[in-house]
């Protein structure tokens, strides 16, 4: 299945129905007056947040959306039947943008949210309600109330309990496969990666989603390389496990390069808890690692983690590490709400 996180789809709710005009007729009814009913309500456009989605790919093939339009009424003082409602199903996670980018109009954030974007039209009056004393004979009637209907964007944020970052070829690829379910692509030049992967890691008896997001290099908050568009799938993470390539020249400024990037994005990023490794450390001697971690730890001034995904070395203790990180990520944002915070 094609990755794709932003769609750009039109939408309508449905009209209301015509009132009826309809006058009573029947063998011994003498001045039968009118009985023209009520049109029927349109349909309503309504957004609805289901698991086991996470691409927007439909919305490539299915662009336009329009809820079905109320029935008219009819005499015998008949309503007519309301429009079916239309559910579009998106992935959790899903944000719902207006046609500029500019508003959020609804954020998807847990399976089974339900949100009803665009109302459908009221049914219009049959002739029966405009009856009165001085009108007994009206042929007015209400010919049903327009729907709406709106551009809109979706953007999709995938939602995982830690994002992997760093610089193309810093092995993240190869650490997800190492430590979760995921099958991401591995390869031996840049960009291996091109959309995010998620795989759910079991360490511990704890259960936590890490995604996989593409490398950034210098220069991508302005597009440079794949560009930081899919750093908008971090923003939902407690925390960001940065892997840092012990192969280059510089792995301070290799980490500092990232940093950058984040900052430049905003949005929050820079100020995520951060758990950094030191990753293809079975390439080096244990000497040379050590050296390299001391420097990277002077520079980030954090404690640094040396691993290596291919063989497995050192991945337990950076697993442990980022359980602490999320539980007290989750701790703080559980209080920020008032509510107890409970393990994954």
């Amino acid at each position: 299945m094609h990755f794709l996180d932003q769609a750009k789809i039109f939408i309508r709710s449905g009209a209301g129905g015509p009132g009826a005009v309809s006058f009573r007729r029947e063998k011994f009814v003498e001045y039968g007056g009118p009985d023209g009913g009520d049109g029927g309500k349109g349909g309503d456009i309504i957004f609805e947040a289901v698991e086991g989605l996470n691409t927007l790919i439909d919305f490539r093939y299915t662009q336009h959306f329009r809820a079905q339009r109320g029935i008219g009424g009819a005499g015998a003082n008949r309503t007519g039947a309301g429009g079916d409602d239309l559910v579009i199903k998106v992935p959790v996670g899903t944000q719902i943008l207006s046609d500029d980018k500019e508003h959020v109009l609804a954020d998807m954030v847990e399976a089974g949210q339900r949100v009803v974007l665009l109302r459908g039209g009221d049914g219009g009056r049959g002739n029966a309600s405009y009856k009165t004393s001085t009108n007994r004979a009206p042929r007015q009637h209400g010919t049903g109330w327009p729907g709406e209907e709106l551009w809109v964007w979706l953007r999709l944020k995938l939602i995982a309990d830690a994002g992997l970052i760093g610089l193309p070829n810093a092995g993240k690829s190869t650490f997800l496969n190492a430590v979760s379910n995921a099958k991401a692509k591995v390869g031996d030049y840049p960009f291996t990666t091109l959309h995010p992967k998620l795989g759910v890691v079991r360490h511990r008896n704890v259960d936590f989603v890490l995604a996989d997001i593409p490398g950034l290099i210098e220069g991508a908050a302005e597009g440079a390389g794949i560009g930081d568009r899919f750093l908008g799938h971090v923003e939902r993470t407690r925390v960001l496990l940065h892997l840092v390539d012990a192969n280059v020249e510089d792995v301070a400024s290799a980490w500092r390069t990232v940093r950058d990037e984040l900052e430049a994005y905003g949005a929050g990023l820079d100020d995520k808890p951060e758990v950094i490794a030191l990753n293809k450390c079975d390439l080096i001697d244990a000497e040379l690692a050590a050296a390299l971690a001391a420097e990277l730890e002077a520079e980030a001034r954090a404690p640094v983690f040396a691993v290596s995904g291919a063989t497995g070395a050192g991945v337990d203790a950076v697993l442990d590490a980022v359980i602490e990180r999320i539980g007290r990520a989750g701790e703080e944002k559980g209080e920020e709400a008032g509510q107890a915070w409970s393990p994954l």
